[in-house]
């Protein structure tokens, strides 16, 4: 049989299976987020996240070129997991107050998380060394998860709920109300993050404030009856 084989074929017999450059970048970036972490980055190297990760030193420069890159890279990496699993498509939900409550809460899962808190913590020691980082927060969380709850308040005010002049600042309105404040808290003062039940009670206080204000005559009164 082995007369048979083409030499393409032959060549290729027992040769491992290449990883895709993604798979092997995301490899990376979570063996950087943990070096990152007990070592900060200073005492960071790129021969000791290449040994965590399972990868030559020269694969990991020719896939991210220096360590300022590859902080960015973790910390991009990182919030777009996590954006990805933010779902503020609530129009289904029976009444407005519920499914806004429902969108607030999905932001503050990802503005809130621990590790998220964490990342942004060792941004803001490490910026002058990554002068971009303090960027991906504002480009890669805040900025995407107000332009999503852009979208689900456009959605609301199409279905006849709410009625807005401006849409888009409102959003960024909604999403420092709902969490800046624990944020700051937590990332500048070191106060412990507030309890998933505080959350909640935080996020039903700025569902009413807001809808108090926005809410139509007609679903006012649908609210009433």
């Amino acid at each position: 049989m082995a007369e048979n084989e083409s030499p393409t074929e032959r060549r290729c017999r027992g040769r491992p299976q290449v990883r895709p450059d993604d798979e092997t970048r995301h490899m990376i970036y979570e063996a950087a987020r943990r070096e990152f972490a007990d070592k900060g980055y200073a005492a960071t190297s790129i021969e000791a996240v290449a040994r965590r990760a399972g990868v030559s030193t020269k694969t990991l420069y020719r896939l991210i070129p220096n360590k300022a890159d590859l902080f960015e890279g973790m910390v991009t990496d990182r919030l777009e997991r996590f954006l990805s699993d933010v779902n503020l498509r609530a129009t289904d939900r029976a009444s407005i107050d519920d499914a806004l409550y429902a969108a607030l809460m999905a932001v503050a899962d990802l503005a809130l998380a621990e590790e998220v808190v964490s990342l942004q913590r060792m941004v803001l020691q490490e910026t002058g060394k990554s002068s971009d980082a303090a960027g991906v927060f504002y480009r890669n969380g805040i900025k995407q998860t107000a332009a999503a709850l852009t979208e689900w308040l456009r959605a609301q005010q199409s279905r006849g709920l709410i009625t807005l002049t401006d849409i888009e600042e409102t959003a960024g309105m909604l999403v420092g109300m709902a969490i800046a404040e624990p944020q700051r808290a937590a990332i500048f003062g070191g106060v412990p993050l507030p309890s998933r039940s505080q959350i909640e009670a935080r996020i039903r206080r700025c569902v009413a404030l807001f809808l108090d204000g926005c809410r139509t005559a007609s679903e006012s009164k649908a609210d009433s009856v």
